[in-house]
Parts: structure tokens; sequence; C-alpha cells
């Protein structure tokens, strides 16, 4: 067999099946092997909205997509080189997001009758015996046959041969792409090494599309991606859930303090829940709640008691724990709510991703009631984001709202270990005696923050709750000069913060000119490669990205008044969009798409380029 091996700087890779063949596990285990090999990469998991959608529907469809290569990546990917069909509903979902030109390695077994007819397709039509798919590339594999050929003296039943159709598709896209098969057995291996028969039947099955690469006489091309040029380290492939929970973990260990999580399971959180039950050697408690306002109510019990105290979920749980938010603030106690945004309103679209919970970070809780919200901008940006979540909140004793999404918390991608010297040192503002003069548990310091005294402690005893406190004293006050005070002073706390955070940076661009592209969150990505793309092409347009939402950093209106036009992308109406025009009294102009889908660097691009000929 001709054996021609290209070199290509990126590739963009669509895994896409119904939600039973596997494709998640199998884009996972190429994306960790790229990252071994030191590809850069990014990827979007794209689960079905329904639990177990009816087999072979398009609303049954699970994709993975998967973009590594040898330079930067900074997205999925717009439209991918290759597209992975493992039945006809998977192609008929996913063929408008491959290229022109591109490849689509299609399972025949997947386009049998009956799977054409639960995909829509009209009698008689199957596009890849009919000529409809010549624009493309189309490698047909009947991998449902081979595999059960590669399994015929398994002694295992035929529903459990056919689970092993993904290990047949990974390892004929480790042949193409020049991968080794070492990752992936070892993982098996870690896997299934009390089950020998699955085992078995996992490693015959992947050598075996491999082998047929090796051996076919129709498939000619091979290809080579580099490794990326990163900065020198250690590196792992990580989610965004995954980061937020290791931040957690870091900021417990720097501050001394032992972590509690108090949680209630919701999708797309629910994998920090399972993450941090894993460290209780680090002094992690992981607490299921049997509904979301337990689930804060005993955050607020573990603030109390001097713990890192944290609670994790989505916007409906959010609205739940709206009355006990409140009361932390009131309280004044540091906690960490971690919201991973999904669709909505209501249930809305769990599986698919949003911006949408911006105004209720910032608004969403009954009377004055301000808490600093900050935001990460990727999967490996979790980390740091949550860490620094959680110095705020420790500092100035106040709950504080993480923002992270859908697309952030289920997206990968490589990310360096940091050195724990990098990693900055707070500490909670505790007091263990009793003062000259006797204990006031709401006179505050130099950063507005009041004492943390921890139960148990002679002479350090003070009410709480959620009527309204006498300055310094915290005894219950009706008097209405007091409550005026002490809303302004809660307040004025939180725009202190603006004094203890970075100012605000230029990510791409200079620091004045005709267009800025501001965004937040999940947005980086496709902002990047967007204003990266059209300053290349000699368009006057610079990009900058918001961590800290509430407060935000005090240069951030310098810095916008320095444009001509404001572009705000965000994947809702307008939310941060109408904050800063309220804010800063600048014509932003909204950018949204509330499609459950992250933005394409395409469609950014376009309306960088629209603006551009103003």
């Amino acid at each position: 067999m001709a054996d021609n091996q290209k070199v290509l700087d990126r590739v963009i890779i669509k895994f896409a099946g119904d939600s039973g063949d596997g494709m998640q596990l199998t884009g996972t285990q190429f994306t960790n092997t790229a990252a071994m090999l030191g590809n850069d990469l990014s990827t979007f998991p794209d689960f079905p909205a329904e639990i177990r959608a009816p087999q072979g529907t398009i609303p049954g469809v699970s994709g993975y997509q998967l973009h590594f290569g040898s330079v930067n990546i900074f997205t999925p990917g717009d439209e991918c080189d290759v597209l992975v069909a493992m039945n006809a509903a998977a192609l008929k979902a996913n063929l408008r997001h491959l290229r022109k030109g591109g490849t689509i390695i299609a399972n025949s077994d997947g386009f049998d009758p009956k799977n054409l007819r639960l995909a829509n397709y009209a009698d008689g039509i199957n596009p890849i015996t009919d000529g409809s798919l010549e624009g493309f590339k189309l490698i047909t594999i009947d991998v449902t046959k081979m595999t059960r050929a590669a399994l015929t003296e398994s002694g295992m039943g035929i529903k459990e041969i056919d689970r092993a159709k993904n290990m047949f598709v990974l390892g004929f896209l480790y042949w193409m792409y020049n991968r080794e098969l070492d990752y992936t057995e070892n993982f098996l291996n870690e896997k299934f090494g009390k089950k020998p028969d699955v085992l078995d039947a996992n490693l015959k099955v992947l050598k075996a599309g491999y082998n047929f690469g090796e051996t076919s006489e129709t498939i000619a091309d091979r290809y080579i991606v580099n490794p990326a040029p990163m900065t020198p380290g250690t590196y792992r492939n990580i989610m965004g859930n995954q980061a937020t929970a290791l931040g957690l973990i870091a900021a417990s260990q720097k501050c001394g303090l032992d972590l509690f999580l108090g949680s209630y399971p919701i999708t797309p959180a629910t994998d920090i829940l399972h993450d941090l039950s894993k460290y209780k050697h680090f002094g992690v408690t992981t607490y299921q709640a049997e509904d979301e306002i337990a689930a804060i109510c005993s955050v607020i019990g573990a603030a109390f008691g001097g713990k890192l105290a944290v609670t994790t979920s989505s916007g409906p749980g959010i609205a739940l724990k709206g009355e006990a938010m409140g009361l932390g603030m009131m309280l004044e106690l540091p906690m960490i709510i971690v919201n991973v945004q999904r669709g909505g309103p209501s249930t809305g679209l769990p599986t698919k991703t949003e911006q949408s919970d911006l105004f209720q970070a910032m608004y969403g809780r009954n009377g004055e009631a301000p808490i600093p919200v900050i935001c990460a901008t990727s999967p490996a940006d979790c980390f740091s984001a949550v860490y620094e979540a959680c110095r705020i909140a420790i500092e100035f004793m106040t709950p504080v709202i993480f923002l992270s999404d859908g697309y952030i918390a289920n997206g990968s991608e490589p990310w360096r270990y940091p050195q724990a010297s990098d990693l900055k040192e707070f500490k909670g503002n505790f007091i263990t005696e009793v003062p000259e003069g006797g204990f006031l548990p709401y006179k505050r310091d130099e950063k507005l923050s009041r004492p943390w005294a921890i139960p148990g402690v002679k002479g350090l005893e003070h009410r709480i709750g959620g009527l309204e406190k006498a300055h310094e004293t915290g005894n219950i006050s009706y008097d209405p000069e007091n409550h005026e005070f002490m809303v302004r002073m809660r307040e004025a706390k939180v725009n202190k913060i603006a004094d203890y955070i970075p100012l605000q940076t230029i990510d791409n661009g200079a620091e004045k000119g005709k267009i800025l592209v501001l965004g937040w969150g999940s947005t980086h990505g496709a902002i990047k490669a967007a204003v990266k793309e059209a300053r290349e092409k000699g368009m006057d347009v610079s990009h900058a990205q918001i961590r800290h939402l509430h407060p935000f950093p005090k240069n951030l209106g310098e810095i916008l008044y320095n444009f001509d036009t404001i572009l705000i992308p965000e994947m809702n109406t307008g939310q941060l969009c109408s904050i800063i025009r309220d804010k800063f009294m600048v014509p932003a102009i909204g950018l949204n798409k509330i499609k459950g889908m992250p933005f394409s660097t395409t469609e950014i691009f376009a309306k960088i380029e629209e603006l551009a000929k103003k």
C-alpha cells in the first residue's frame, strides 16, 4: 500500500454517532493522546438534550469535536476537516459543519434502511451510495462487521461485541494520524483490568482498526501533526470542571483551611462534586444534600465554622439558592457559589451552553445584596479564576459567584501545572482572642472586612441571622439611618475589591483605536481568533476579556473610552452590553447568540468586518 505522509499544521475532527456509540469516549481518548504528543488543542463535546433519545434519530446524536495542531489553537474550530459518522442521523446532523472537500468516515452498517428511515431520509435515498457526497472524500467502512469479525471467538454476545465499535474507529484514526496506541492501551488496562474478557475485546478491536488502515488498498493517505511550541513545563489535558475542582483544592491548601462542598447534582456542574469527592486525603469534605436549598445552607454553616465553603450548581439551582445567598451576604461570611451556566430559562437546555445568568449573578437576590462576580475564559482558566474567587471571598468576608458554562465545563485544553510558589498567598481574617474593650463582630479593617470568629471561643459569641444588623455590634436594628448606612457599607466593601484586583489589559491589539471587541467568559477563544484574523487583514481592532465582572477593574472605563466602537459578543440577549452601557455611558453594540452553541470565529469576524467598513 502506498503510504503518503502529509504534514498538517492543524486538524478538526468531529466524532458523531448515537449516544450509545461511545463517541465521547472515543473523542476523549484521541484528545488525551494528542495532548501526550504535545499538540495544542481545544474540544467541544455536544451531548443530546434527552437522557436517552430514540436510537438512530437526529435528537439522539452525540458529538465530540476536537481541534488539534502544531500551532496555537483557540477554539474547537468552525468547520471540521473529518467527520466520523456512525449512522445516518450523525451524518445528517453534522454534514453542514464539514468543510468542502473534507473527509467522511462512515460506518456503512449505520446506513441500512432502518437507520435511514429513523434519520428522516426519503425512501430510496442513501447518501453514501447515491453520489450526493461527491464534494467530499468518502471512506466507507463496515465497522460493525469488522468489529464482530475481530471478536468471533470471544464468546461474547452480539450486543456486548457491538459496544466495542468505537475502539475500531479510534484505532483506524490512530493509524491515519500516526498516533501510537500506548495511551489508550494503558487506559483500557486501568479501566477493565478486573474484567479480562472486556479488556481483551477492546484491545483486539482497537488493534483491528489500526491494522485495517495499515492493510487497506484503497486508503492511501496518512497525516503527521507535529507538537506545538509551548512554554516549557509539565502539562496535562484538563476539562473545565476538573480545573475548577483542582483550583478549589489549591486554594484550600494555600490558605490552610479545609474545603467543604455542599452540593446537589445538576447538569453540567455535577462533575465538580464527583471530582472533589476523590480528595478526602486533602481535607476535602463533600456533602450531597437532598436539595439545592439544603446544599447552600450547609455551606453557610461550614463558613461559619471556619471552612473554605463552596456550593456548585447551574442556573435553576442558583435560583433556589437565592435567599440563602442573601443570608450569606448579610452575615458577611466567605462562600464560593459556582454557577456552571446552561441554556435556560427554567429547565431550558440542560446539556447546552449559554451565558444567560449574568443578570442573575449581578442582581438575582432580594434587596440590595451585592456579591462579587468572577468568570473563567477557558477550561484551563477555571483553575486560576476559581482560585481568585476563593481569595476574594476569604480576604473580604463575602460570598463570591464564580461563573463557568457548559462549553467550558465539558471542553478541554492543555494545562501547565502551576508551581505552588506561583499561587498568591491569602489568609482568613481570623480573631482568636477578645480585644480590649470587647468583641465587635462587625468592626472592619482597611478592606472593610469584618473579623472571622469561629464558634466555641469564649468571649467571641455573636448574633447571626438575616435581620438587619447594627453597625459594629451586629445587634438587631430597625433604625432607618443604620439600615441605609449598613446597605451602603456592604456595597462599599464589594466596590473596594477593585483596589485589590489587576487592572484590565488588552488581550490583543493596540491600547486605542477604532474597534474594541469586549468579551467575558467562554467567548474568549472565538474572539481571540477572530481579532487575530482581522488584524492580519489590516483592520483596526483590539480585544479585551473581562475576568472580574463585579466590581469591574478600575481602569475599564478608561480603556473603553479609547475606542470609537465597542462590540460585545455574548451568548445571551445582551446582558453585559446593558451593564456596560449603564455604567460607562458608551453606545456598545451587542452580538448575541442564544442557540445553545458557542460562537464560531466566522460569526465574530463577519461582525468585525462589517463595523470596520463603517
